[in-house]
């Protein structure tokens, strides 16, 4: 195998879970996503798990659903944004890779919003773009923690 298609291997087993990312954010950003189409399901789903819900109830639960979605969701972007960038750039420090994360996770919210700002079954809100960029941030947290408590005492100590 060459170096170069060794490189290219590198690249994409490097930032393939971004470009995954992306597409199934493209993809819920869509009028068939929109909020009446999936009330239905998740409604069905959550009323199996958790029993029958009044309307009033139910329109609170499935926000905050959708809301956990934002979330998790550009948590999950985010985290995927800094695998990457701390592939690729291996002098870096954690909080360096943590900032360029959060700038991807960022402009890839604010760019569905204003995308979502055209469509006519869909709301953008600049709150959203907060609530994802907190995702992000939340779950970086939580890596860098869970970093620091499980390195080798020995490993803390060099570093």
């Amino acid at each position: 195998m060459s170096s170069n298609q060794r490189d290219l291997k590198f690249w994409i087993g490097a930032w393939w879970p971004v470009a995954v990312g992306i597409a199934v954010i493209a993809l819920e950003s869509t009028e068939t996503l929109g909020s009446e189409q999936t009330s239905g399901p998740l409604r069905f789903l959550w009323e199996a798990v958790f029993g029958q819900v009044g309307d009033a109830r139910w329109e609170f639960i499935h926000h905050l659903i959708r809301k956990s979605g934002h979330f998790l969701g550009y948590g999950a972007i985010g985290l995927a944004w800094l695998r990457a960038w701390w592939l690729t750039l291996p002098h870096s420090r954690f909080l360096q890779d943590a900032l360029l994360a959060l700038f991807g996770t960022a402009l890839l919210a604010a760019t569905d919003e204003y995308h979502q700002s055209f469509l006519p079954n869909r709301t953008s809100s600049p709150w959203d773009v907060l609530l994802d960029c907190c995702g992000a941030i939340t779950l970086q947290l939580l890596i860098y923690i869970s970093m620091r408590l499980l390195r080798p005492k020995r490993l803390a100590r060099a570093a």
